[in-house]
């Protein structure tokens, strides 16, 4: 959703995103992490003014999630290369 979200959202795109992913936090399939997502987003609101803004606010709720579970973190300077324009070499992951 990140990578393609307008670099220039207006207002109505921006209170759509936020609903989009608070709703989200409600139907999230896992209790617990949807109880946990609907925590952070009360201390961490989603990050709109941007696709930059909203990519970085992602990757880092992602790797906090990360974090907790012991996995490896994402390198969120790759965002738009995972994401939306895929690797430089050509190569699909």
């Amino acid at each position: 959703m990140a990578a393609y979200y307008p670099d220039q959202p207006d207002n109505e795109q921006k209170a759509n995103m936020k609903t989009l992913i608070k709703g989200f936090s409600k139907f999230y399939p896992c209790g617990y992490c949807a109880t946990h997502l609907q925590e952070e987003l009360k201390k961490n609101e989603p990050k709109v003014d941007n696709r930059s803004a909203l990519s970085k606010w992602m990757c880092d709720i992602h790797n906090e999630v990360n974090e907790r579970l012991g996995k490896p973190l994402f390198d969120c300077s790759k965002t738009d290369e995972r994401w939306r324009d895929g690797p430089k070499d050509g190569s699909c992951d």
